[in-house]
């Protein structure tokens, strides 16, 4: 996938800052808005992981610094809940402005339920999913619990969260008690993927319990079995980014591209934009594309570099075909190409010394217990490589307009 730096302004004119997950290989069908744990940061394990497993998966993904922490503007001990959803929202009207509206929100641990709140404020979102999510918001005085009186007593308290110091306001503790999450839920009007760890020590599995009775249908629970609440483990939020990535796909519009019939081999569908090509070979699906120089998107590789693979393939192919059959010990063949268009200075046959030819540059790599006499015969059996004698022979192209 490809990562993009990005900046935006909260509703304070604070500037906050986040990173864009796109696919490395197709413009994104939809776009995601993450939000990160409290007092977490954009760089987290779930937060990065999961972004990107979501764009391994064709969306593109925003995953941004609340404000006062990580990269972004403004002083943390002046934010609350409250906040948390209106930089989501925030963040949204960013992605609406400058991609296109997100429809999916994700949340992890307190950002789960900041994306629930949020989510009826967007009005692009068709589905939400939790990860390790409390049920209350009053859950985070959990981890406050020490700190709470002097809080309460002096208006604030330095705090210590995972090993870092945070200054609390009572203005948050106000906050987060007037945010009475189940009954918010009840009338979410969007679908939800609830996913907890049955082991999570920090925010207990009777959480997605409390928060998948309180909700409306459609509703569905994952078990993230034997991850931790952080989901340290990047396998555990790879889980998680592929099972949310499919999951979502039944609620949110992903146009399939759909090449026209034909009984040709290989066809290619290119539209009135761009250089980005469908391609069908056989029933294998893949992309062409031009290199963002040339104006293209370098969502593939170029026709040349498709050309040069399968020269390399069938010289491989051509080359192992014929060890085997003499029984000769040919364990791997490496073939490197390389085109490009050189003057005709070196051949001999070329009548205009000034023109120039196509070149494909080709090594090859063999390995295996074989003598220099084998070596030199499978050197020679390169040259007897089907699409190498289509590209130095005389070729002809009929071509007809099709109905």
């Amino acid at each position: 996938m490809k990562t993009k730096k990005v900046k935006f302004k909260n509703k304070n004119g604070e500037e906050l800052m986040g990173y864009l997950e796109l696919p490395h290989n197709q413009d994104p069908h939809n776009f995601v808005l993450f939000a990160h744990c409290f007092t977490c940061n954009k760089n987290f394990f779930a937060a990065k992981n999961i972004s990107r497993s979501l764009a391994s998966a064709g969306y593109g993904v925003l995953r941004f610094d609340f404000t006062g922490l990580g990269e972004s503007e403004g002083d943390f001990a002046d934010t609350n809940f409250s906040g948390n959803i209106q930089d989501l929202v925030a963040a949204a009207e960013f992605l609406r402005e400058k991609h296109q509206a997100p429809g999916l929100l994700v949340g992890h641990s307190l950002g789960g339920a900041a994306v629930l709140y949020a989510a009826k404020q967007i009005a692009s979102v068709k589905a939400v999913a939790t990860v390790a999510a409390p049920s209350t918001i009053q859950h985070v005085e959990a981890l406050l619990r020490s700190n709470i009186d002097e809080i309460e007593k002096s208006g604030k308290a330095s705090v210590n969260i995972g090993g870092r110091s945070f200054e609390v306001k009572k203005q948050f503790l106000d906050d987060i008690r007037e945010h009475d999450l189940s009954a918010y839920l009840s009338d979410l009007e969007r679908a939800l993927l609830i996913l907890h760890s049955p082991q999570d020590r920090i925010v207990g599995i009777k959480n997605a319990e409390e928060l998948y009775v309180a909700a409306r249908h459609p509703k569905s629970f994952i078990s993230l079995d034997g991850a931790g609440h952080l989901m340290e483990v990047e396998e555990d939020a790879v889980y998680a980014g592929n099972t949310i990535a499919t999951w979502a796909r039944k609620y949110l519009k992903i146009e399939e591209k759909i090449l026209p019939e034909s009984k040709s081999d290989v066809v290619a569908n290119l539209g009135s934009t761009g250089y980005t090509t469908q391609m069908k070979a056989g029933r294998h699906h893949f992309t062409a594309d031009e290199p963002v120089k040339a104006g293209g998107n370098d969502y593939g590789p170029t026709p040349y570099q498709l050309v040069s693979a399968g020269l390399a393939a069938c010289t491989s192919m051509t080359l192992q075909m014929y060890a085997r059959r003499k029984k000769w010990p040919l364990e791997n063949v490496e073939t490197h190409v390389t085109y490009s268009r050189e003057h005709a200075s070196d051949c001999n046959s070329c009548e205009d010394k000034t023109s120039k030819i196509d070149t494909f540059k080709r090594e090859i790599q063999i390995k295996g217990d074989l003598d220099e006499k084998q070596k030199k015969r499978l050197m020679e059996i390169a040259d007897k490589c089907p699409v190498h004698k289509s590209l130095t022979s005389e070729n002809h192209i009929p071509t007809n307009l099709k109905n």
